[in-house]
């Protein structure tokens, strides 16, 4: 497969993220552009996570907003002594798509060449994947099951957007 042919068992894009230092200023930034509202998760709690195979923190905090027809996030994390840092400070950070099965969805794209960089668990339990996009890309790609928890947020950031008159445009979940 070429670095630039989607994996078949991945769904079309549902979310880009772009890497930011302050996620509360980026957010402020992007809705005077008409993206979002934005929600804001600081520090969000993960277990399980690895980073390059290596078991690690991700310290990381995230504002989610609609622009248009997708998930709009903009990412930071935060310094952790002794951990490789896999979020930069700006540009395009990884497009996310829902898939099936994420071992399965996730064993094809390293046997296509796609590294796995960051695998975790929410809280809830609910995992996910960042793997290398490649060149082509030039981003991340994340994956995650489309289950009706997840769903149910996609849903509660696009029906803020609809009629959004601007007012209130960060706030914290």
């Amino acid at each position: 497969m070429s670095d630039d042919a989607p994996n078949g068992s991945m769904s079309g894009p549902v979310q880009m993220a772009y890497a930011v230092n302050d996620v509360r200023d980026a957010a402020a930034g992007w809705a005077g552009v008409g993206a979002g509202p934005f929600f804001v998760m600081d520090h969000i709690e993960l277990g399980a996570t690895r980073i390059n195979g290596v078991d690690a923190t991700f310290d990381h905090s995230s504002a989610y907003g609609w622009w248009g027809d997708v998930m709009f996030e903009l990412i930071c994390q935060h310094d952790t002594p002794g951990v490789e840092r896999i979020v930069g400070s700006g540009g395009l950070h990884h497009v996310a798509h829902f898939v099936d099965d994420l071992d399965a969805a996730s064993t094809g794209l390293i046997r296509d060449g796609h590294a796995e960089v960051l695998r975790a668990e929410t809280s809830g339990g609910m995992g996910f994947a960042f793997h290398d996009g490649g060149p082509a890309r030039g981003h991340l790609i994340e994956i995650y099951e489309g289950v009706p928890r997840l769903r149910a947020f996609y849903d509660m950031v696009r029906d803020a957007s609809i009629g959004w008159d601007g007012s209130d445009p960060v706030r914290t979940l």
